[in-house]
Protein backbone atom coordinates (compact mmCIF):
# COMPACT_ATOMS: atom_id res chain seq x y z
CA UNK A 1 0.00 0.00 0.00
CA UNK A 2 1.23 3.85 -0.45
CA UNK A 3 -0.28 7.08 -0.12
CA UNK A 4 -0.47 9.12 -2.58
CA UNK A 5 -0.43 12.30 -0.05
CA UNK A 6 2.51 14.11 -1.69
CA UNK A 7 0.38 14.27 -4.77
CA UNK A 8 -2.05 16.29 -3.14
CA UNK A 9 0.46 18.90 -1.42
CA UNK A 10 2.39 19.49 -4.83
CA UNK A 11 -1.10 20.24 -6.69
CA UNK A 12 -0.94 23.86 -4.61
CA UNK A 13 -2.75 22.24 -1.26
CA UNK A 14 -5.99 22.00 -3.11
CA UNK A 15 -8.46 19.93 -1.05
CA UNK A 16 -9.64 16.17 -2.38
CA UNK A 17 -13.15 17.85 -3.36
CA UNK A 18 -11.75 20.80 -5.24
CA UNK A 19 -11.41 21.40 -8.69
CA UNK A 20 -8.35 22.41 -8.64
CA UNK A 21 -6.01 24.42 -11.28
CA UNK A 22 -2.51 24.29 -9.54
CA UNK A 23 -0.28 27.50 -10.66
CA UNK A 24 2.64 26.09 -11.84
CA UNK A 25 0.25 23.34 -14.33
CA UNK A 26 -1.28 25.63 -16.98
CA UNK A 27 -2.37 22.83 -18.81
CA UNK A 28 -3.22 19.10 -18.33
CA UNK A 29 0.08 18.09 -20.55
CA UNK A 30 2.36 19.91 -18.17
CA UNK A 31 0.87 18.06 -14.90
CA UNK A 32 1.57 14.97 -16.77
CA UNK A 33 4.98 15.95 -17.92
CA UNK A 34 6.04 16.75 -14.36
CA UNK A 35 9.01 14.60 -12.73
CA UNK A 36 7.95 15.36 -9.28
CA UNK A 37 3.60 14.23 -10.34
CA UNK A 38 4.86 11.10 -12.58
CA UNK A 39 6.76 9.90 -9.87
CA UNK A 40 3.89 9.78 -7.11
CA UNK A 41 1.49 8.71 -10.09
CA UNK A 42 4.07 5.74 -10.02
CA UNK A 43 3.00 5.00 -6.61
CA UNK A 44 -0.18 3.98 -7.61
CA UNK A 45 0.52 1.65 -10.12
CA UNK A 46 0.66 -2.41 -11.11
CA UNK A 47 3.66 -3.30 -12.01
CA UNK A 48 3.09 -4.03 -15.38
CA UNK A 49 2.43 0.03 -15.80
CA UNK A 50 4.57 2.38 -15.84
CA UNK A 51 4.08 6.38 -15.00
CA UNK A 52 5.30 7.02 -18.49
CA UNK A 53 3.38 4.79 -20.68
CA UNK A 54 0.23 5.89 -19.04
CA UNK A 55 1.47 9.58 -19.39
CA UNK A 56 1.60 9.32 -22.61
CA UNK A 57 -1.58 7.38 -22.87
CA UNK A 58 -3.50 9.82 -21.33
CA UNK A 59 -2.17 12.42 -23.35
CA UNK A 60 -3.39 10.93 -26.46
CA UNK A 61 -6.54 10.93 -24.65
CA UNK A 62 -6.60 14.40 -24.57
CA UNK A 63 -5.39 14.83 -27.82
CA UNK A 64 -8.35 12.72 -29.06
CA UNK A 65 -11.15 14.13 -26.76
CA UNK A 66 -10.00 17.94 -26.73
CA UNK A 67 -12.68 19.17 -24.09
CA UNK A 68 -10.79 16.46 -21.21
CA UNK A 69 -8.61 19.33 -21.53
CA UNK A 70 -10.91 21.51 -19.48
CA UNK A 71 -11.59 18.68 -16.92
CA UNK A 72 -10.49 19.69 -13.60
CA UNK A 73 -6.52 18.42 -13.08
CA UNK A 74 -7.46 16.72 -10.03
CA UNK A 75 -10.45 15.11 -11.60
CA UNK A 76 -8.31 14.09 -14.19
CA UNK A 77 -5.46 12.67 -12.79
CA UNK A 78 -7.84 10.89 -9.97
CA UNK A 79 -9.60 8.99 -13.08
CA UNK A 80 -5.98 7.79 -14.84
CA UNK A 81 -4.89 6.38 -11.59
CA UNK A 82 -8.69 4.88 -10.84
CA UNK A 83 -8.31 2.50 -13.94
CA UNK A 84 -4.75 2.31 -13.53
CA UNK A 85 -4.77 1.25 -9.99
CA UNK A 86 -7.72 -1.60 -11.35
CA UNK A 87 -4.87 -2.94 -13.66
CA UNK A 88 -6.51 -1.53 -16.39
CA UNK A 89 -6.01 1.07 -19.10
CA UNK A 90 -7.73 4.10 -20.50
CA UNK A 91 -8.02 4.64 -23.86
CA UNK A 92 -9.49 2.69 -26.68
CA UNK A 93 -5.90 0.65 -27.72
CA UNK A 94 -7.45 -2.47 -25.51
CA UNK A 95 -10.97 -1.39 -25.12
CA UNK A 96 -10.24 -1.08 -21.38
CA UNK A 97 -12.05 1.94 -19.69
CA UNK A 98 -12.75 5.41 -21.37
CA UNK A 99 -12.54 8.97 -19.98
CA UNK A 100 -14.86 10.88 -20.90
CA UNK A 101 -15.69 15.12 -19.68
CA UNK A 102 -18.83 15.77 -17.40
CA UNK A 103 -19.89 18.93 -16.95
CA UNK A 104 -21.48 19.54 -13.77
CA UNK A 105 -24.51 21.75 -13.23
CA UNK A 106 -24.76 24.02 -10.84
CA UNK A 107 -25.58 27.77 -9.37
CA UNK A 108 -24.15 30.33 -10.91
CA UNK A 109 -23.53 33.66 -10.12
CA UNK A 110 -26.01 35.40 -11.38
CA UNK A 111 -28.43 32.95 -9.99
CA UNK A 112 -29.19 30.80 -12.41
CA UNK A 113 -28.19 26.66 -13.23
CA UNK A 114 -25.66 26.09 -15.47
CA UNK A 115 -22.25 24.07 -16.02
CA UNK A 116 -20.18 25.14 -13.23
CA UNK A 117 -17.18 22.87 -14.25
CA UNK A 118 -16.26 19.88 -15.87
CA UNK A 119 -15.01 16.54 -13.99
CA UNK A 120 -13.66 13.49 -15.99
CA UNK A 121 -16.17 10.14 -15.91
CA UNK A 122 -14.31 6.63 -15.86
CA UNK A 123 -16.41 4.41 -17.46
CA UNK A 124 -15.13 0.70 -18.18
CA UNK A 125 -15.50 -1.26 -21.07
CA UNK A 126 -16.43 -4.87 -21.71
CA UNK A 127 -12.44 -5.76 -22.55
CA UNK A 128 -11.60 -4.26 -19.33
CA UNK A 129 -14.55 -6.37 -17.36
CA UNK A 130 -13.28 -9.73 -18.87
CA UNK A 131 -9.64 -9.01 -17.68
CA UNK A 132 -10.87 -8.81 -13.87
CA UNK A 133 -12.54 -11.26 -14.24
CA UNK A 134 -10.18 -13.47 -15.20
CA UNK A 135 -7.70 -11.51 -12.20
CA UNK A 136 -10.19 -12.84 -9.88
CA UNK A 137 -9.27 -16.34 -9.74
CA UNK A 138 -13.26 -17.53 -9.81
CA UNK A 139 -14.03 -17.57 -13.12
CA UNK A 140 -12.36 -20.11 -15.67
CA UNK A 141 -13.40 -18.36 -18.98
CA UNK A 142 -16.14 -15.35 -19.73
CA UNK A 143 -16.99 -14.09 -23.27
CA UNK A 144 -19.81 -12.11 -24.70
CA UNK A 145 -21.42 -12.28 -28.16
CA UNK A 146 -23.63 -10.51 -30.22
CA UNK A 147 -26.53 -12.53 -31.54
CA UNK A 148 -27.93 -10.99 -35.24
CA UNK A 149 -30.95 -11.65 -37.18
CA UNK A 150 -30.10 -14.17 -39.74
CA UNK A 151 -27.93 -16.11 -36.92
CA UNK A 152 -29.54 -19.75 -35.30
CA UNK A 153 -30.12 -18.28 -31.48
CA UNK A 154 -32.48 -20.30 -28.86
CA UNK A 155 -32.22 -20.24 -24.93
CA UNK A 156 -33.93 -21.05 -21.87
CA UNK A 157 -34.18 -20.09 -18.28
CA UNK A 158 -35.57 -22.59 -14.96
CA UNK A 159 -35.09 -25.81 -14.06
CA UNK A 160 -33.06 -26.69 -17.71
CA UNK A 161 -30.94 -23.66 -18.77
CA UNK A 162 -29.56 -23.90 -21.77
CA UNK A 163 -28.20 -21.34 -25.03
CA UNK A 164 -27.27 -22.21 -28.51
CA UNK A 165 -25.80 -19.84 -30.85
CA UNK A 166 -24.44 -20.60 -34.27
CA UNK A 167 -23.43 -17.70 -36.39
CA UNK A 168 -24.73 -16.80 -39.97
CA UNK A 169 -21.78 -17.43 -42.35
CA UNK A 170 -23.19 -14.82 -44.84
CA UNK A 171 -21.62 -11.65 -45.22
CA UNK A 172 -24.83 -9.61 -44.55
CA UNK A 173 -26.34 -11.69 -41.07
CA UNK A 174 -28.88 -8.16 -40.43
CA UNK A 175 -29.46 -6.09 -37.49
CA UNK A 176 -28.34 -6.94 -33.82
CA UNK A 177 -31.09 -8.80 -31.70
CA UNK A 178 -29.21 -9.85 -28.65
CA UNK A 179 -26.49 -9.82 -26.49
CA UNK A 180 -25.08 -12.78 -24.25
CA UNK A 181 -22.30 -13.24 -22.05
CA UNK A 182 -21.18 -16.99 -20.61
CA UNK A 183 -18.60 -17.23 -17.71
CA UNK A 184 -17.24 -20.89 -16.99
CA UNK A 185 -16.58 -20.77 -13.13
CA UNK A 186 -13.39 -22.43 -11.65
CA UNK A 187 -16.01 -25.28 -9.17
CA UNK A 188 -17.81 -26.49 -11.89
CA UNK A 189 -21.03 -25.17 -13.87
CA UNK A 190 -21.57 -22.16 -16.30
CA UNK A 191 -23.87 -19.22 -15.81
CA UNK A 192 -25.30 -16.90 -18.71
CA UNK A 193 -27.19 -13.81 -19.41
CA UNK A 194 -29.31 -12.77 -21.97
CA UNK A 195 -30.84 -9.57 -22.98
CA UNK A 196 -32.60 -8.31 -26.16
CA UNK A 197 -31.66 -5.43 -28.02
CA UNK A 198 -34.63 -3.17 -27.11
CA UNK A 199 -33.44 -3.70 -23.37
CA UNK A 200 -29.95 -2.36 -24.24
CA UNK A 201 -31.27 0.32 -26.07
CA UNK A 202 -32.90 1.74 -22.96
CA UNK A 203 -30.31 0.95 -20.72
CA UNK A 204 -28.39 3.38 -22.92
CA UNK A 205 -31.51 5.55 -23.51
CA UNK A 206 -31.33 5.78 -19.31
CA UNK A 207 -26.92 6.66 -19.05
CA UNK A 208 -27.29 10.19 -18.18
CA UNK A 209 -24.20 10.42 -20.04
CA UNK A 210 -25.68 9.31 -23.23
CA UNK A 211 -28.29 11.58 -22.88
CA UNK A 212 -25.77 14.82 -21.91
CA UNK A 213 -24.02 13.81 -25.35
CA UNK A 214 -27.42 13.09 -27.21
CA UNK A 215 -28.17 17.47 -26.40
CA UNK A 216 -24.88 18.48 -27.05
CA UNK A 217 -25.17 17.01 -30.72
CA UNK A 218 -28.40 18.54 -30.77
CA UNK A 219 -27.13 22.09 -29.82
CA UNK A 220 -24.26 22.16 -31.54
CA UNK A 221 -25.42 20.32 -34.78
CA UNK A 222 -22.76 17.59 -34.68
CA UNK A 223 -22.42 13.90 -34.43
CA UNK A 224 -23.51 12.56 -31.16
CA UNK A 225 -20.00 11.66 -29.21
CA UNK A 226 -20.57 8.90 -26.67
CA UNK A 227 -19.43 5.38 -26.15
CA UNK A 228 -22.87 4.02 -27.21
CA UNK A 229 -22.94 5.77 -30.36
CA UNK A 230 -18.82 4.90 -30.76
CA UNK A 231 -18.90 1.36 -29.76
CA UNK A 232 -22.56 0.63 -29.28
CA UNK A 233 -21.52 -3.31 -29.81
CA UNK A 234 -19.00 -3.25 -27.32
CA UNK A 235 -21.20 -1.38 -24.62
CA UNK A 236 -23.89 -3.76 -25.30
CA UNK A 237 -21.60 -6.65 -24.10
CA UNK A 238 -20.42 -4.60 -20.99
CA UNK A 239 -23.89 -3.90 -20.16
CA UNK A 240 -24.69 -7.97 -19.79
CA UNK A 241 -21.58 -8.78 -18.90
CA UNK A 242 -22.33 -6.30 -15.43
CA UNK A 243 -25.52 -7.86 -15.13
CA UNK A 244 -23.92 -11.35 -15.42
CA UNK A 245 -21.36 -9.97 -12.52
CA UNK A 246 -24.61 -10.09 -10.47
CA UNK A 247 -24.70 -13.92 -10.29
CA UNK A 248 -21.02 -14.45 -10.21
CA UNK A 249 -18.81 -14.61 -6.89
CA UNK A 250 -16.20 -11.30 -7.73
CA UNK A 251 -13.77 -9.74 -6.76
CA UNK A 252 -13.43 -6.37 -4.97
CA UNK A 253 -11.98 -5.35 -8.01
CA UNK A 254 -14.92 -5.88 -9.95
CA UNK A 255 -17.40 -4.54 -7.55
CA UNK A 256 -15.22 -1.29 -7.90
CA UNK A 257 -15.48 -1.32 -11.75
CA UNK A 258 -19.12 -1.84 -11.52
CA UNK A 259 -19.95 0.73 -8.75
CA UNK A 260 -17.72 3.44 -11.45
CA UNK A 261 -19.89 1.85 -14.27
CA UNK A 262 -22.89 2.48 -12.73
CA UNK A 263 -22.17 6.12 -11.20
CA UNK A 264 -21.04 7.30 -14.81
CA UNK A 265 -24.48 5.49 -16.53
CA UNK A 266 -26.81 7.73 -13.47
CA UNK A 267 -24.79 10.26 -13.89
CA UNK A 268 -23.22 10.80 -10.46
CA UNK A 269 -20.30 12.55 -9.91
CA UNK A 270 -17.26 9.54 -9.17
CA UNK A 271 -15.18 11.81 -7.17
CA UNK A 272 -12.52 10.33 -8.67
CA UNK A 273 -10.38 13.88 -7.27
CA UNK A 274 -10.24 12.22 -4.33
CA UNK A 275 -8.54 8.89 -5.13
CA UNK A 276 -5.18 11.09 -4.56
CA UNK A 277 -5.82 11.09 -1.09
CA UNK A 278 -6.34 7.30 -1.16
CA UNK A 279 -4.82 3.85 -0.62
CA UNK A 280 -3.54 1.95 -3.50
CA UNK A 281 -2.89 -1.52 -3.66
CA UNK A 282 -1.68 -3.93 -6.48
CA UNK A 283 -4.83 -5.39 -8.48
CA UNK A 284 -5.37 -8.77 -7.52
CA UNK A 285 -2.66 -11.46 -8.65
CA UNK A 286 -0.34 -8.62 -9.24
CA UNK A 287 2.05 -9.16 -6.59
CA UNK A 288 2.04 -12.69 -6.19
CA UNK A 289 3.08 -13.61 -10.04
CA UNK A 290 6.18 -14.98 -10.70
CA UNK A 291 9.06 -13.15 -10.73
CA UNK A 292 9.67 -13.96 -14.36
CA UNK A 293 6.10 -13.12 -15.31
CA UNK A 294 6.24 -9.83 -13.93
CA UNK A 295 9.03 -9.14 -16.21
CA UNK A 296 7.73 -10.17 -18.85
CA UNK A 297 3.91 -10.69 -18.85
CA UNK A 298 3.03 -9.86 -15.60
CA UNK A 299 -0.52 -8.99 -16.97
CA UNK A 300 -2.80 -10.88 -18.56
CA UNK A 301 -2.63 -9.04 -22.20
CA UNK A 302 -1.91 -11.83 -24.85
CA UNK A 303 0.21 -11.56 -27.82
CA UNK A 304 -2.98 -11.71 -30.31
CA UNK A 305 -4.62 -8.03 -28.09
CA UNK A 306 -1.59 -6.52 -29.15
CA UNK A 307 -1.62 -7.55 -32.64
CA UNK A 308 -4.93 -6.55 -32.71
CA UNK A 309 -4.16 -3.42 -31.31
CA UNK A 310 -1.46 -2.71 -33.92
CA UNK A 311 -2.81 -3.59 -36.46
CA UNK A 312 -6.29 -1.47 -35.67
CA UNK A 313 -3.88 1.62 -35.07
CA UNK A 314 -5.06 4.60 -36.90
CA UNK A 315 -2.52 6.84 -36.10
CA UNK A 316 1.52 7.54 -34.44
CA UNK A 317 0.12 7.54 -30.69
CA UNK A 318 -1.85 4.87 -30.92
CA UNK A 319 0.54 2.51 -32.41
CA UNK A 320 2.99 3.54 -29.87
CA UNK A 321 0.90 3.01 -27.20
CA UNK A 322 0.39 -0.31 -28.40
CA UNK A 323 3.97 -0.94 -29.27
CA UNK A 324 4.76 0.22 -25.58
CA UNK A 325 2.58 -3.14 -24.71
CA UNK A 326 5.19 -5.34 -26.31
CA UNK A 327 7.64 -5.49 -23.68
CA UNK A 328 5.33 -7.03 -20.96
CA UNK A 329 5.39 -10.46 -22.99
CA UNK A 330 7.93 -13.23 -22.71
CA UNK A 331 10.95 -12.52 -25.22
CA UNK A 332 10.49 -15.50 -27.46
CA UNK A 333 6.60 -13.31 -28.85
CA UNK A 334 8.45 -9.88 -29.53
CA UNK A 335 10.22 -10.07 -32.67
CA UNK A 336 7.01 -10.64 -34.77
CA UNK A 337 5.14 -7.89 -32.98
CA UNK A 338 7.92 -5.51 -33.15
CA UNK A 339 8.02 -6.26 -36.79
CA UNK A 340 4.36 -5.25 -37.43
CA UNK A 341 4.80 -1.80 -35.13
CA UNK A 342 7.78 -1.15 -37.61
CA UNK A 343 5.94 -2.03 -40.36
CA UNK A 344 2.77 -0.28 -39.06
CA UNK A 345 5.00 2.76 -38.14
CA UNK A 346 6.36 3.17 -41.88
CA UNK A 347 2.96 2.88 -43.56
CA UNK A 348 1.70 5.87 -41.24
CA UNK A 349 4.74 8.25 -41.81
CA UNK A 350 4.45 7.78 -45.94
CA UNK A 351 0.59 8.30 -45.04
Amino acid sequence: MAKANALQEHMAGSTSTEVAKPAEHKSLAHLLTDPKIKQQIALALPKHMTADRLARIALTEIRKVPKLAQCSQTSFLGAIMQVAALGLEPGGALGHAYLIPFDKRGKLASGQWGVVGTDVQLIIGYRGMIDLARRSGQIVSLSARVVYQKDKFSYAYGMDESLEHVPYEGTDPGEMTHVYAVAKLVGGGVQFEVMSRAKIEAIRDASQGYKAAVAAAEKYKKPVDSPWANHFDEMAKKTVIRHLFKYLPVSIEIQQAVSLDEQADAGINQHNAMVIDGDYSVAAGQDDAPEDQQQGGGSTITAQEIHDALTAAKDQDNLDAAGDLIRMLPEAERAPLNEIWQKRSDELAAG
